[in-house]
């Protein structure tokens, strides 16, 4: 898509979350603080991400201080599994 796309000046990303605490599965890592634990033991950060760590990622993607980023599959994920 990034190089159909290409000719037309529009960048083709993806924005790959982890486990975010939101409704998503019936709100697990939000409202179950064993889950919400055992997420946050697996990320390098220590904690669950929440969406405030998602949307300025996106916001960012959007931006023209962006403009060069194409094709690139992008984690947010506090570091999971590293």
């Amino acid at each position: 898509m990034a190089q159909e796309f290409g000719p037309r000046r529009i960048a083709v990303n993806v924005v790959a979350p982890d486990a975010i605490a939101t409704d998503f599965s019936g709100g697990i890592v939000r409202d179950n603080p064993e889950v919400n634990k055992m997420v946050a033991s697996h990320t390098a950060l220590g904690r669950a991400g929440v969406p405030d760590d998602v949307g300025p990622v996106i916001a960012g993607l959007l931006s023209d201080d962006f403009g060069w980023v194409n094709a690139q599959r992008i984690e947010v994920a506090g570091g999971m599994q590293i």
